[in-house]
């Protein structure tokens, strides 16, 4: 955003009105966290907006990228109100970037009569008060989802309860379960359901509820805000009545099994509230209630959706290919991206439907003509349904939204002839069409002939070539009489022109127009300052104004008919709203049907994005075998990250993936750095989530078992605001995979454990692998720098290791070839990596001599330990350190921290003794002081 559109014409507060403001903003209850106050202020009829404080300072910081902006009101920058303004379309844009990407709430004050009053209040999961003011515009492509969590603890048992709503869909939701330490299950739900925000019960800052502290951390990795809320908000007490009155069904809310949840109940409770949802009679009746079953769909923990790269993030800029989302993504509507990123989410767990989604992609990727026709011709025409049925339910829309309605009504036939006229050879096939979409459609499009003859017959279709959105004449006769009124008094008014015209000898259009000013009323124009001075010492002519534009007069017979005008259209205009509310009022009667009709058309649209994805890939996608949850292996022939091998100047190096059950199960992933590791093991979980939303997969032949989730530990970050470290990031992200993780579950760890010392990292490394590989056997994909795990294939037989290739010339060249094969890799090849982002030689040389030396010494400990021990202790000290770390490593991480070191002191304690009697322990324990060299030395 440039400085210009920030600021154009921006006009000055003056001094009274400054100081008045600074007096009133500064007796304003501060605000919550997270929220920004604007201000509207009018100039020139159009508005613009000013920020205030800390506001201000942000505005400056992050719009214009400068402090030199701000301005300082009743005082200097000590003691003065910083200030800082936005133009309305630049403020508009700011907004909606603040409430979509950045996660903060709003406030907009705008001045009535002298009173500073609140007129939008708004946040990531509440867009109805802006939706029209922010969005009318422009897509909605993810749904504001808001949730409310109330848990109870019994026991060891904790009881999750939730509630959410999705007001562009008016769908409310339901979800009662047990959940673990880690909230595992809460995370997972927060993911399906892609939520914004979260309501939660206010603790008060004096108590420390653990439990909240614990969900507040997880709903920050989820990046979902966090609104507390009063102990009154979550009373059910009134909860049957208010979801009777907004669900509006015959059978009341008492007799559904959903009001038996009772945790869930008091969420629904607070969601309700919060959104006001029963101060607005337009919601009473148009709302469902649906049972949200975590069982239905894929467990996916936060880790993963970052390592997977589902979603965009502000990083990635204009290339939108690097998240799943922005490459899979080719929906030509609105509600298809927004259910777009709702499968994606939430991928499926039943094969039948799984099979539907492909059966019918299949369809459309074998059909290259129907899928371009219904991209090109049908689906780009289709507004976004749900937001109009939402306008026109709250009686906030116009003409122009009915006219988009009817448009896309009559293109209905069209794109049923297209569906009809290509049927598909399989019977089966064609009968799948026909029942998800051509039926539905008919059946819909039947309905609406009524709202497309009301069209026909009420509005003036031929005015909407001059963007006019009127209602005919003809549709009555009041209307009829002052349009033929007003009609003779444009002509009267013609006449005028043209005896003014000729009185003056001004050349009609080119000298002299006849305008409708909307300071003067129809009056006349004298184009250019030259002509003006015919006007002089002749009394007949009213002159106005003398501008850069000319000089605008009128007659007393032109100013008369232009009032007389003026007041016939008032007339005919309130004439006009009369009716509009009418046909706005029948037209909402179809948003039952509008709203069916959008979700059918959104499928067609997510399936044909899948399909035209597959085909357009740089090689083609191909339909994976399914087998049930519980079933099947995972192989896949020339697998490749979709977002990876798109990427220009990238030439993609395909691997074959094989993992058995009971034979291959859980692989160890070794090799070089910048050898294609991560990759590899990504790859598997994108291929495997992609197959499970009903997409097709980048590889030549593929077979997959239905995994019940995709759990990741993938990359190092910390949080140094939150206290938290890279490793402490590290170790809570794996505990959610030891306790959530089963049979069926995919679970994919990029070096583990190197966030600590090398010993106390491998020994975790080593007994979490071991852990997921016996206790757990999920399948696991395991890429780490401890070349000591792939010894694991020794104890446990369905371990398998496999390596990154890695080519050495005759001149110790090293080239990354990018091929994963079964074995071990020997080497890192750290320092090449260093080589490659142009280190200083010096440094190179450097460590390339000390890492020699290292290697030299660790040989030499370990000739000295075989010769002195005889009686195999290293065995012993490595089921000691197995022990010692497993304990440490399943010690519950969100303990405080005063019990946390009691817990590693106790387990300090237990294994000292036997540390201190193995000799290879102690040999290990002695090389950490530096004297202990001297021996090697005297040797």
């Amino acid at each position: 955003m440039s400085l210009t559109e920030t600021t154009e014409e921006l006009p000055d507060v003056g001094k009274p009105e400054q100081q008045t403001f600074v007096n009133f903003f500064r007796s304003l209850d501060p605000t919550d966290e997270g929220t920004i106050r604007l201000f509207e202020r009018e100039a020139n009829e159009s508005p613009y907006y000013t920020f205030h404080g800390d506001d201000a300072k942000y505005i400056a910081e992050n719009v214009y990228k400068t402090t030199s902006v701000i301005l300082y009101w009743s005082g200097d920058s000590s003691t003065g109100l910083p200030t800082t303004k936005l133009t309305n379309k630049a403020a508009k844009a700011f907004l909606r970037d603040a409430l979509l990407n950045k996660q903060l709430k709003i406030e907009i004050w705008k001045q009535n009569r002298l009173e500073w009053r609140l007129i939008h209040k708004a946040s990531p999961g509440n867009l109805q008060s802006v939706e029209d003011f922010l969005f009318s515009s422009a897509q909605l492509t993810s749904a504001p989802v808001v949730i409310a969590v109330k848990y109870s603890i019994s026991g060891e048992n904790k009881t999750v309860g939730v509630a959410y709503a999705d007001t562009t869909t008016n769908q409310l939701g339901v979800s009662q379960f047990i959940d673990n330490d880690l909230y595992s299950n809460l995370e997972s739900l927060i993911i399906q359901l892609g939520v914004k925000e979260c309501l939660l019960l206010s603790t008060g800052k004096e108590t420390k509820d653990y439990e909240a502290i614990k969900i507040k951390s997880l709903l920050d990795r989820c990046n979902v805000v966090t609104t507390e809320r009063k102990k009154s908000d979550f009373d059910p007490k009134n909860i049957n009545q208010d979801l009777n009155r907004l669900l509006g069904d015959e059978v009341s809310v008492k007799a559904l099994p959903e009001f038996e949840l009772k945790d869930a109940m008091s969420s629904c409770a607070c969601v309700l509230k919060y959104l006001q949802l029963l101060e607005n009679e337009n919601n009473f009746g148009k709302y469902t209630l649906r049972h949200h079953d975590l069982s239905q769909y894929m467990r996916l923990d936060g880790p993963a959706l970052q390592a997977l790269n589902l979603l965009p993030t502000a990083q990635d800029g204009p290339n939108k290919s690097t998240s799943l989302y922005g490459l899979l993504n080719k929906c030509n509507t609105a509600q298809g991206s927004r259910l777009f990123a709702q499968w994606l989410k939430q991928p499926l767990l039943n094969i039948n439907e799984i099979t539907k989604r492909q059966d019918i992609v299949q369809v459309f990727f074998d059909d290259t003509e129907l899928r371009q026709s219904l991209q090109e011709d049908h689906l780009k025409h289709v507004p976004d349904l749900h937001r109009l049925s939402k306008r026109l339910q709250n009686r906030t829309s116009n003409l122009q939204d009915v006219i988009r309605i009817y448009q896309m009504v009559i293109r209905l036939p069209a794109l049923l002839q297209c569906l009809e006229a290509r049927p598909c050879p399989d019977p089966k096939m064609a009968t799948l069409i026909e029942e998800t979409y051509t039926s539905k459609i008919k059946e819909y499009a039947s309905h609406l002939q009524k709202l497309e003859e009301l069209v026909v017959t009420s509005i003036d279709l031929e005015a909407l070539e001059n963007h006019e959105y009127i209602i005919k004449a003809e549709f009555n006769e009041d209307l009829l009489a002052l349009q033929a009124e007003m009609q003779s008094i444009s002509n009267q008014m013609n006449n005028e022109y043209v005896r003014v015209c000729d009185k003056l000898n001004l050349e009609m259009d080119k000298k002299l127009r006849l305008e409708k000013h909307s300071l003067y009323g129809h009056c006349f124009r004298i184009i250019g300052r030259s002509e003006s001075s015919r006007l002089r010492n002749k009394a007949e002519y009213i002159e106005l104004a003398t501008q850069k534009a000319g000089t605008f007069f009128t007659t007393a017979k032109l100013k008369g008919l232009s009032d007389r005008h003026k007041d016939l259209s008032f007339q005919y205009d309130d004439k006009q709203r009369q009716f509009v509310k009418e046909i706005i009022d029948i037209v909402a009667t179809y948003c039952p049907v509008l709203e069916s009709l959008s979700a059918v058309l959104a499928h067609m649209d997510v399936l044909i994005s899948f399909a035209h994805v597959s085909v357009m890939a740089p090689i083609p996608y191909i339909r994976p075998t399914m087998y049930p949850c519980g079933q099947g292996n995972v192989i896949l022939e020339e697998a490749r990250h979709p977002c990876l091998e798109v990427q220009d100047y990238v030439a993609f190096i395909p691997n074959n993936v094989e993992m058995l059950r009971n034979s291959s199960e859980f692989q160890v992933v070794t090799g070089p750095n910048m050898g294609g590791k991560s990759t590899y093991i990504r790859q598997v979980g994108v291929i495997a989530l992609m197959a499970q939303i009903g997409c097709f997969v980048p590889c030549t032949s593929a077979s997959l078992c239905i995994f019940d989730s995709i759990m990741a530990r993938v990359g190092a970050g910390d949080s140094q605001l939150k206290g938290v470290s890279t490793f402490m990031a590290e170790m809570l992200e794996t505990s959610t995979i030891l306790k959530a993780a089963s049979r069926n579950s995919l679970v994919i760890i990029d070096e583990l454990g190197r966030g600590t010392s090398t010993y106390d990292g491998l020994g975790l490394a080593w007994a979490i692998s071991e852990y997921i590989a016996t206790k757990i056997r999920a399948f696991c994909l395991f890429a780490t720098h401890f070349h000591e795990l792939t010894t694991l294939n020794e104890t446990v037989p369905h371990v398998k290791n496999l390596h990154v290739t890695v080519h050495i010339g005759d001149d110790h060249e090293v080239t990354l070839l990018y091929k994963v094969n079964e074995g071990v890799g020997d080497r890192s090849f750290g320092i090449h990596v260093a080589e490659l982002a142009n280190f200083p030689p010096s440094v190179i040389n450097l460590a390339k001599r000390k890492a020699n030396e290292l290697d030299e010494e660790a040989d030499f400990f370990n000739s000295r330990f075989n010769k002195q021990n005889k009686i195999e202790p290293q065995q012993d000290g490595n089921e000691l350190i197995k022990n010692m770390t497993k304990e440490l490593a399943i010690a519950n991480q969100n303990e405080d921290k005063d019990t946390l070191e009691e817990k590693i002191q106790s387990i300090k304690e237990k294994y000292s003794d036997a540390i201190e009697q193995n000799l290879y322990l102690k040999q290990i324990l002695e090389t950490d002081n530096p004297s202990n060299c001297d021996d090697k030395m005297e040797e």
